[in-house]
């Protein structure tokens, strides 16, 4: 029973990750970009909704006001960095976007700190009334995980029909493969990059409110740890590859609550990344990414 306990709290986590891993995949797959601010993103979901709520109040209908303005906050987040920060550099070496994406995610972290209304202290996150559901006497669900498990799964499906079903989802495809001839195509690539960007912090936002719900507080550094372990599972699920990041978001958080059940909540991060060391040594291009051949 004690596995199954620790399966259910993995899968709620994992699906967080995933959410998480979600934008970096997608970001990776069209500009080759390891978009660090991404962790930061999901920071300024989290605090988007403490405001709101602390406005309205945390009933059903005050989270889903707080989920969507998030989303909209944060998709406007991800077009300006994208335009202001990572466009000017897309011609250069890929190094100077990286460096850039590092120096975006501490402008966030820092410009949060010294906001007066946010400030560099943690703040007890307002969400639900928390209800344990108790199974077969032994299992035991909250409502929050629920909420969390199937919140996400509406989002991966949701993105999933966007990518193969819509005209957008076909551009985004044809610009991951070869940017040049989807121009040609008469493809705005720069339109669908900037697309691709607030899609993926749509995503990220909503991984920071639930995140911010299963473990209720916030503070400017909440998404370093979340976003460099969504990394984590986006490596390992084969980065550029959206299958790939859900299913790597699902393992990862499994491995982090087992370790933490069976072993020590100390070694869980040490586990995370071990992950990550192992993966890059065995298998680089992931479980489900595609190996690439560079023409010389």
């Amino acid at each position: 029973m004690i596995v199954l306990q620790q399966l259910i709290n993995g899968i709620s986590l994992g699906s967080i990750y995933a959410l998480i891993a979600l934008g970096y995949t997608m970001v990776y797959g069209i500009v080759l970009l390891i978009n660090f601010a991404h962790g930061d993103i999901l920071m300024v979901g989290a605090y988007t909704a403490f405001f709101i709520l602390g406005a309205i109040g945390s009933g059903p209908v005050g989270m889903l006001i707080a989920l969507v303005i998030s989303m909209v906050v944060c998709a406007g987040f991800g077009i300006t960095i994208e335009r202001l920060a990572y466009r000017p550099l897309r011609s250069a070496p890929r190094l100077n976007s990286l460096i850039t994406a590092i120096a975006v995610s501490l402008i966030l972290e820092n410009g949060a700190r010294v906001l007066p209304f946010i400030g560099p202290n943690p703040r007890q996150f307002p969400r639900p009334q928390v209800v344990n559901i108790q199974i077969g006497g032994e299992l035991s669900v909250s409502n929050i995980q629920i909420i969390v498990v199937i919140l996400s799964a509406l989002l991966m499906l949701a993105l999933n029909y966007i990518i193969n079903y819509t005209k957008r989802g076909k551009a985004m495809r044809a610009v991951s493969y070869d940017m040049a001839a989807a121009s040609l195509m008469g493809i705005s690539v720069n339109g669908i990059i900037s697309f691709t960007f607030a899609l993926g912090s749509v995503l990220a936002a909503a991984g920071g409110v639930l995140y911010a719900s299963a473990y209720p507080q916030v503070n400017p550094l909440m998404g370093m740890m979340p976003g460099l372990k969504a990394f984590v599972a986006a490596v390992l699920g084969g980065i550029g590859s959206v299958p790939g990041a859900m299913l790597g978001g699902f393992i990862l958080g499994i491995a982090e609550t087992f370790t933490k059940g069976f072993i020590s909540s100390q070694f869980s991060d040490a586990i995370s990344f071990s992950i990550l060391i192992i993966v890059l040594l065995l298998k680089p291009s992931g479980i489900l990414g595609k190996k690439l051949r560079m023409k010389v």
